[in-house]
């Protein structure tokens, strides 16, 4: 092993048995874009899910499997490769990963590498919610915490197996921001250290009498992956969500707001910030709510008044605090560039980020988005990308644009 490799920070990342065994590639070109040296351990259960040749295209390393591996021994032992790193890493932690570790067993690499070392440890557990629940998985964690292992997650959400609830493995962008939180973030600049960002996200809900209300389909994933990003590049971020059923980001300070009225009185609140990114869906209009439930009657449909929201965007735009950059986004159904165009022009920000949230993109909802990115320069057209690449990729180009010199 060369000087230069050992003078960067590696990591062990030991792959699981479970359907989130996806997300470690993405985790694993998280983590060498900001420098890091990985090498994988797959796990028997694993190789049903990911293949050593993706693990190792990616890493650009070995992929280790087998402790009885001849090869694999006598290039590097397991005790060896349980020391090789500065951090080990599970993903996705499963329950029987999991209980292993509590166990203290070794009877395959995996476990063998998690006993024998003496680094740090931090896992993203995932499984089924009930699984998860169990008093023997639970106890589990709690041994593993107080031997002092990190653990990052799990969250709220559906899983394959058609359930909800607690046991959906942490995005890779917050297992990223733990890694860094472990490390101390020696090993890679940090390119919004220093910057305040404040992100919307979700959708607000406007009341139409005490149990009705207006609102619509968003998630809030997109916007909490935007947070997120900025956080791990080091940026001081508030996030103003509306009501939404995915957890708050990590190392992001998250207040939670109902209505359009209510979102930007704090996001002004947040003010002064170098960067506004306004993400949320806000319902473009609102009643004024009845106190009591409205009735069927035999006089016809009650006839509701709209009003018109605040325009959060263009205030902030035109704001006497203005941050540096505004950032709009334009969810739009037909005519995606041209709406957006004409949206960047009227509200008065920096940039547009459009995508087509029709019935057929899955956008709303879903974990990939299609985006263009509208400036007064042009139009600059994404390929389709899981939302926290979006989130990831706009955050280095607002990145580029602080740190770029005034025209």
């Amino acid at each position: 092993m060369d000087d230069r490799r050992t003078a960067e920070k590696r990591i062990l990342l030991i792959i699981g048995g479970g359907i989130a065994a996806y997300k470690g590639l993405e985790l694993i070109r998280l983590l060498r874009k900001r420098g890091l040296l990985v090498r994988c351990i797959l796990t028997r259960a694993g190789k049903e899910f990911v293949t050593p040749l993706s693990l190792a295209s990616l890493s650009g390393d070995k992929v280790y499997e087998d402790i009885f591996s001849l090869t694999d021994e006598s290039e590097m032992g397991h005790i060896e490769l349980s020391r090789y790193a500065d951090l080990l890493v599970v993903v996705p932690a499963t329950a029987d990963l999991i209980a292993k570790m509590a166990s203290g067993a070794a009877n395959d690499l995996a476990s063998t590498a998690l006993l024998a070392t003496d680094k740090p440890v931090l896992i993203a557990p995932a499984m089924n919610v009930r699984m998860f629940q169990h008093p023997a998985t639970q106890r589990n964690l709690a041994r593993l915490q107080t031997d002092g292992v990190t653990v990052v997650g799990p969250g709220d959400g559906e899983m394959a197996c058609g359930e909800f609830g607690p046991g959906r493995m942490a995005e890779p962008v917050e297992i990223l921001a733990a890694v860094e939180r472990m490390l101390g973030h020696a090993h890679t600049p940090r390119p919004l250290t220093g910057k305040r960002v404040v992100v919307t996200s979700g959708p607000t809900v406007e009341p139409i009498d005490p149990v009705r209300f207006l609102s619509n389909r968003s998630s809030g994933k997109q916007g909490h992956a935007i947070a997120a990003a900025a956080a791990a590049a080091g940026a001081d971020v508030v996030l103003v969500s509306g009501p939404v059923a995915i957890l708050d980001p990590p190392g992001v300070t998250t207040l939670h707001v109902e209505s359009a009225v209510g979102m930007l009185t704090s996001v002004e609140a947040a003010l002064p910030a170098d960067v506004a990114i306004f993400c949320a869906a806000v319902a473009d209009w609102r009643v004024e709510p009845a106190w009591q439930k409205l009735k069927k009657a035999a006089g016809g449909t009650p006839q509701l008044s709209l009003i018109e929201n605040p325009d959060i965007l263009a205030t902030i735009a035109h704001h006497a605090r203005r941050p540096k950059l505004v950032i709009g986004f334009a969810a739009e159904t037909e005519k995606l560039v041209e709406y957006a165009q004409a949206k960047l022009a009227r509200k008065g920000c920096d940039m547009i980020v459009a995508n087509d949230v029709g019935g057929t993109a899955g956008v709303m909802g879903g974990e990939r988005n299609t985006v263009h990115l509208v400036t007064k320069e042009g139009v600059e057209d994404w390929p389709t990308l899981d939302k926290a690449q979006v989130a990831e990729r706009l955050v280095s180009r607002i990145a580029a644009l602080l740190a770029a010199p005034k025209a």
